[in-house]
Formats: C-alpha cells, sequence, structure tokens
C-alpha cells in the first residue's frame, strides 16, 4: 500500500479525509482518503510510491491544519500473529532502508489507547531486531528517516516513514504539556502548544520578548494573558468580566473592562490573541481587520468550527482571512491537542 498516513483528533477524520482529498487534487495527484470516524487517523492512497513521495512533498506538514502528524506508508500488515510479528515486519520494510530511529503507536481514540501496553514491548524488542539486521542507526539519527510503526490492532499494524524535518517531533503529534497550578484556566495550555507548535525556535525567541506589548481580547479569567505575561509580555487583557486576582498581581497586566471584540488600542502593539466564542467568518474577519488597520504585528486567534463541513468552514475562513488583511502573512493553522470543535491560527508578516 501506497499513500500518507496521518494522525488526528478522535472525531476529526472526515476533515482531514477532505482537506488531504482537496489538497492531493489541487497538486495533480490522484488518490482516495480511507478513513472511519473515531479513528483517529486517516490514509491517503495513492497508486503507487512515485506518488506516495511526490504527495508528500507537495503536502508540507506545516501546511496541514487536521493533521497531528504526517507520514508516508510503506505496508498494511494484517493478520500478525502475536507469537512472532517481528517476522513479517521486518520482511515488510523496503531495500535499503536505515532509519535514525523507530516509534511504536497506536492512534489517540477510544480503540488505540489500549493497545499502548503492546506498543511499549513491541517497541522494546523491535530496536534491537531492527539494529541487529542494519535497518538502524546505533544513536538516534535526525538526519535518517524515522520509522513509525502503528498497530490498529494486535494482530494489524501500518508501517510508515516520517522525515523528521517535516513532521511532528512529539510521539501521536501531541506535546504533552502539564497544566501549571497557577495557571487560570485550562485553556492557557492551547495558548502554550500554540507557541511550541505554531511558531519556530527562532520565532519562539525572537518575537516572544520581555518588554513586547500585547492585547488578550476576551481575556477573562486570564488564561492566556497569564501565559503572555510569562514571557514577560506587558498585556492589556480585554473582558468586561473579571480576571484572577494573581495574574493583575504579575504588575504586567492592565485590566481593560470592555467588549474585546470591538476594542482597539491607540497605538500598534506587537502581539494580539483572541480566544472568544463567536462566529468564525466573524473572528477572521475581524482578526483581518486587526492587521489592516496596522493595530498588530503578530496574533494568536481560534476559530470555533461548526458541527457541519468543518474542513470547508476552515478553508473559506482561512482564504478570508488572508484576503482581507491588506498586507502579506505567513498563516499557520492546526487543530491543537488541546483544542477541541475549533483550530488555532498565527499569524506573522513574510
Amino acid at each position: 500500500m501506497n499513500g500518507l498516513l496521518g494522525y488526528c483528533r478522535q472525531g476529526f477524520e472526515p476533515e482531514l479525509a477532505a482537506e488531504l482529498g482537496e489538497r492531493a487534487a489541487a497538486a495533480g495527484i490522484a488518490g482516495y482518503a480511507r478513513a472511519s470516524r473515531d479513528d483517529g487517523y486517516v490514509l491517503f492512497v495513492t497508486g503507487d510510491d512515485a506518488d506516495a513521495q511526490a504527495l508528500a512533498r507537495a503536502l508540507p506538514f506545516r501546511e496541514l491544519v487536521f493533521a497531528r502528524q504526517k507520514l508516508r506508508l510503506l505496508a498494511e500488515l494484517r493478520g500478525l500473529d502475536p507469537k512472532d510479528r517481528l517476522a513479517p515486519l521486518l520482511a515488510a520494510l523496503p531495500a535499503g532502508l536505515r532509519a535514525g530511529d523507530v516509534w511504536v503507536e497506536h492512534p489517540d481514540s477510544d480503540a488505540g489507547k489500549p493497545l499502548s501496553a503492546l506498543a511499549r514491548s513491541f517497541g522494546n524488542a523491535l530496536r534491537p531486531a531492527l539494529r541487529k539486521a542494519g535497518l538502524l542507526s546505533a544513536k538516534e539519527d535526525p538526519r535518517l528517516p524515522r520509522l513509525h510503526v502503528c498497530f490498529l490492532a494486535g494482530d494489524h499494524a501500518l508501517l510508515a516513514l516520517a522525515d523528521p524535518r517535516d513532521a511532528s517531533p512529539w510521539p501521536l503529534g501531541i506535546p504533552r504539556l502539564k497544566l501549571h497550578p497557577e495557571a487560570p484556566s485550562r485553556s492557557a495550555l492551547k495558548l502554550e502548544e500554540a507557541f511550541l507548535v505554531l511558531l519556530d525556535a527562532d520565532q519562539r525567541e525572537h518575537l516572544l520578548r520581555p518588554g513586547m506589548t500585547a492585547a488578550d481580547l476576551g481575556a477573562a479569567p486570564g488564561g492566556w494573558t497569564w501565559v503572555l505575561a510569562r514571557q514577560h509580555l506587558r498585556v492589556t487583557a480585554v473582558d468586561n468580566g473579571p480576571l484572577r486576582q494573581h495574574v493583575l498581581d504579575t504588575g504586567l497586566v492592565e485590566h481593560l473592562r470592555a467588549d474585546g471584540f470591538h476594542w482597539h488600542p491607540s497605538r500598534p502593539l506587537d502581539w494580539m490573541v483572541c480566544d472568544m466564542v463567536e462566529q468564525p467568518s466573524k473572528v477572521a474577519t475581524r482578526m483581518a481587520q486587526w492587521f489592516r488597520e496596522g493595530w498588530c504585528r503578530h496574533a494568536v486567534f481560534n476559530l470555533k468550527l461548526p458541527m457541519k463541513k468543518r474542513w470547508q468552514e476552515t478553508r473559506l475562513c482561512l482564504d478570508l482571512f488572508a484576503a482581507q488583511a491588506g498586507r502579506p502573512l505567513e498563516i499557520r493553522a492546526r487543530q491543537l491537542y488541546h483544542d477541541r470543535e475549533e483550530i488555532t491560527v498565527f499569524a506573522t508578516p513574510l
């Protein structure tokens, strides 16, 4: 079997399938998506490996919205004997393969999570077997492709390869963040993950410097404001609702009791963040106005998605935002692990 394997949030398989299908068609690569709701993954099957490699190049992981991970599919193994899963797996690997690492995983789904113990134990057996066969480097080597084994059941697995430069650096595509005891709300994890996933290391260093200015629209109870203050940014928190006192006690936060959706600053800010519950097209239009009017230089905002046609709404809103921003922007969007029925968008000038 040839194609791509993408992990996604359980329940959003149709959205990832639609995204891969539309983008493959735009790239002129024939194929079809194989997906079932709540599986936590999608296969996009191509005619041959050359098409799979071309599709992997045409769909950079950074540009995908609903994929937590992007892998090039090598094989699907069914009917594995629990007494010997290693032999058929090794036989299915392409000739000449040399991997820099191997991850044994399972989908992040109700059906996949019970396979975690199998994945761990099989990984412990697989690594020495691969090294003995000369298929795995002695130490982790990010210059080489990473082999992925994804168990769908005890007798059913997918083999795939990741280019470490074009894939998530976390198993299952999930950065494991812990909620800080002082965080005002769990929503703080969304902004922390957004900075980690949507910004690269250079952007985190240069765009989040102490003393920069920011506005948090719809700030209460202060989760995103708290994350910004921990980066030593000076924050205007805009919300008619209250903020937690310890957020105000940082000395970096000014609380304005106003409607965050209609307020704007009197002078340009470095950052604007927004996690308000509103129609996604309305949010996209307002966020575009912030860039068009020069009220901010960089932004992170969420788009709350409808129950149906979520990929279509995502594409329309991102296109609307880009068209109305009034300046060329680098736009990255992703359904983060800590997002729910929403996506998170990062925008910065090109």
